[in-house]
């Protein structure tokens, strides 16, 4: 609204000078591409890359079936690191075991893997995903995972170009001023040497 304004009063004031007019439509045209434009990269950037990561979810979906491991006893090694970073956080809460699951083509597989402690009695069942290969592999991306994934994207693309529209609008602002003093400059450097004199310039 400012920028608008400042158009406005620049269009037929006397004391207006050029640069003053440019300075004002840059506001304006500032002021459009952060209402406009920045909401519209960081939607579309967002919504292309959940798109994405919807696709690769549904592609480790289809590559890491899930099946059913039972517990044989307390593995005395740790588990290969199998887990995803979305469940680093729950290590503490977990335990290496020794378990038995079919594979894909339907063999049996036995190997050491890591189940949360409630599920790590011998005989306590849960889920474990598998490759095609039957060998144990971090669980699939979460849809909901790559909807956070995605809006924070946009949100930071968004941002990205809100500092970048802003960063120009400073820099065309700045060299702007930089024009105003060197008219200045030279504007005094003909000025001066009469100034104070009776009757300079009659």
């Amino acid at each position: 609204m400012r920028a608008a304004i400042g158009v406005w009063r620049w269009r037929r004031n006397p004391l207006r000078r050029t640069t003053d007019l440019v300075e004002a439509w840059v506001a304006l045209v500032a002021v459009a591409l952060l209402v406009l434009a920045v909401p519209a990269a960081g939607w579309i950037s967002g919504t292309r890359t959940d798109a994405s990561l919807q696709r690769a979810v549904q592609a480790q979906t289809r590559q890491r079936p899930v099946t059913t491991a039972r517990v044989v006893r307390l593995a005395e090694a740790p588990a290969p690191g199998t887990q995803s970073p979305e469940s680093a956080g729950e290590q503490p809460a977990r335990r290496a075991v020794v378990a038995t699951w079919s594979a894909p083509d339907g063999t049996t597989r036995t190997g050491t893997v890591a189940t949360r402690r409630e599920l790590s009695d011998p005989g306590d069942t849960f889920r474990l995903w598998t490759d095609l290969d039957g060998r144990p592999v971090t669980a699939p991306m979460r849809p909901e995972t790559a909807h956070a994934h995605a809006t924070i994207v946009g949100l930071l693309t968004a941002a990205l170009a809100a500092v970048f529209v802003e960063a120009a609008r400073r820099l065309v602002v700045r060299r702007l001023t930089h024009r105003r003093y060197r008219r200045l400059d030279r504007a005094w450097a003909e000025a001066g040497p009469d100034w104070g004199r009776t009757g300079a310039g009659s």
